[in-house]
């Protein structure tokens, strides 16, 4: 079935409204001719009335398969020995971070398409920070909203698989849920709505770019204060001590003065009622994933989901496994036991969806928006090259080379979404060739410990390095119009920072950052089966597009995943 698409890509930006519509259309057409083709497939008419599109934010592809012996019958197994799982699947883009991950999912193109390239960024011409979610005409309902807090998918410059099945068809409704604003917003796409977890108050609102206030499911879920209930509770290890002998112990020495160890009690032991803190630490255990399917309950039967023959989108980004990996990493035994409470939670929640939308009724997929990369000094332990770069030190020595080339003057202003970041208005007073004082940069940052490759915008826009390593990653990460100078990859085991703010992080083309999940259930649409064939993640929406029977997003990159047939 793959190998019989011949996939077109347009940019809305070079072709004409009326003629991208039309060969929307077309490309719908062939899609559905393509799935009718393949054995099982059902009739055109008969597609899910609900997508759920699941998201385990920073949950690695060596996780799930890790651990599948510990699972229960019918969490993250289900998918597993009743579903279509892919064992080779990957992001292709290098910069491998939540936002850009989160836009690529459900729009099909990498962020130099959907010009989401990081969480942050600066602005090439300014300096001025960006957030990728930041819109300063939206805010928050019933919430203080802060300077570059996510309010909308203004940045997003691509459409959804949503975006496409509400203008083909106004009834049906996506519907977005995170415990971060970008995990949301981003999936929910410009015609969707989104619903994020608020870390001040413990509940979920969303923003006056979707509504001006809140329908009455939402206040009525946010009055009962759900997140209340955990406060001076303890996260328990899920099995007995034994059962964690393949992860790293508890109380690591780089897990810094915090420490990190089951059991946790949520809340500090002096606060009499929970606050701000409070709210906010629940994003570092199960609970605010638990709060986050409970809330997508409530948007089930809020909305009726899945009951009329409008078909439906609720996307579902679970953010707790990110928080926790960062402070602990991912091979440690709270990230361990945090996935086997996933598992759990996963299990009820499908139990729930059988009964409520019917389990002919939908289809499940599950993915995430980036791997995780072990610690440097687990790594540093089993004699494998690792580091800790500290940017400041690096750019200071960066700095004082591109003086001695090129004059007196901070060249190089910082780094921006893996990218170096030029102060171009230096370059035009000292009159010196752009390409020449970027070139110049990438060698200096080159001679740094921990980086691997860089590529300049000249060689990115020509493609003169086509074949090099990292280059065509490094060009999906990079955005003309958003990025910097000079993009770069670091080295197999090195980061950005020191262990007081992650233990361990992400960001990287390696196959720790790249490999992740993509999981399919639904009888009645996908036979279970491993597929071993390298597939990507922008295969996802071109695939629901399919299932769907709408055209897949204009700007889309992939093409349908080989279900098992």
């Amino acid at each position: 079935m793959a190998g019989a698409w011949g996939w077109v890509s347009l940019s809305p930006m070079k072709t004409a409204r009326t003629s991208r519509f039309v060969l929307a259309a077309a490309l719908a057409a062939l899609l559905a001719a393509q799935l009718a083709g393949c054995a099982g497939t059902p009739a055109p008419q008969d597609k899910p009335k609900l997508v759920v599109f699941l998201v385990v934010d920073g949950l690695p592809q060596r996780q799930v398969l890790g651990y599948r012996d510990q699972l229960a019958p019918d969490g993250f197994a289900r998918f597993l020995d009743r579903g279509a799982w892919f064992a080779d699947a990957h992001y292709k883009h290098a910069f491998t971070v939540t936002a850009a991950g989160h836009a690529t999912m459900l729009s099909g193109a990498y962020p130099h398409r959907s010009g989401i390239i990081g969480n942050e960024w600066r602005d090439p011409a300014t300096g001025n920070a960006v957030y990728n979610t930041g819109d300063t005409s939206a805010t928050y309902i019933g919430h203080k909203t802060n300077a570059l807090d996510g309010t909308s998918p203004r940045n997003l410059k691509v459409e959804t698989v949503g975006d496409v099945l509400r203008r083909a068809d106004s009834r049906s409704k996506v519907i977005a849920i995170s415990g971060k604003d970008r995990g949301a917003i981003l999936p929910a796409g410009k015609m969707g709505t989104a619903y994020m977890y608020m870390g001040a108050t413990g509940q979920f609102a969303s923003t006056t770019f979707y509504m001006p206030q809140h329908p009455a499911w939402v206040n009525d879920f946010n009055a009962k204060k759900l997140a209340d209930r955990h406060f001076k509770t303890e996260w328990k290890p899920m099995l007995p001590e034994a059962a964690y002998a393949r992860s790293v112990a508890d109380s690591q020495p780089w897990y810094g003065a915090s420490g990190g160890k089951l059991p946790m009690m949520m809340g500090v032991a002096a606060d009499d009622a929970p606050g701000p803190a409070y709210y906010s630490a629940l994003l570092r255990s199960p609970f605010a994933d638990m709060l986050s399917l409970e809330f997508a309950r409530a948007a089930i039967a809020g909305e009726q989901l899945g009951r009329d023959d409008s078909p439906d989108v609720l996307s579902i980004s679970l953010s707790g496994h990110d928080y926790v990996n960062h402070r602990w990493s991912a091979e440690s035994r709270l990230s361990h036991d945090h996935f086997l409470h996933l598992d759990r939670m996963l299990e009820a929640f499908f139990r729930d969806l059988d009964a409520t939308v019917g389990k002919d009724n939908y289809i499940a997929v599950l993915t995430a928006d980036h791997g995780f990369m072990p610690a440097p000094e687990y790594n540093q332990a089993r004699g494998v090259d690792a580091g800790r770069i500290v940017f400041a030190q690096s750019l200071v020595r960066i700095n004082a080379g591109m003086v001695q080339r090129f004059g007196e003057g901070k060249w190089v202003i910082g780094s921006s979404s893996a990218s170096l970041l030029i102060d171009k208005r230096l370059v035009a007073q000292k009159q010196q060739d752009l390409d020449a004082v970027a070139e110049e940069a990438r060698r200096l940052l080159l001679l740094e410990p921990g980086f691997e490759t860089a590529y300049t915008r000249r060689e990115l826009l020509s493609g003169s390095r086509a074949g090099s390593k990292f280059f065509e990653a490094s060009r999906r990460a990079w955005h003309p119009d958003v990025s910097g100078e000079v993009q770069f990859t670091l080295k197999p085991g090195w980061m950005f920072g020191s262990s007081s703010g992650s233990v361990a992080t992400h960001g990287s083309p390696h196959p720790y950052d790249t490999q992740v999940p993509i999981l399919v259930y639904g009888p009645k649409w996908v036979k279970a089966g491993r597929v071993d064939s390298a597939v990507e993640v922008v295969d996802i929406a071109p695939t629901l597009a399919g299932l769907l029977h709408v055209a897949p997003p204009a700007t889309a990159e992939g093409k349908p995943l080989p279900l098992p047939r």
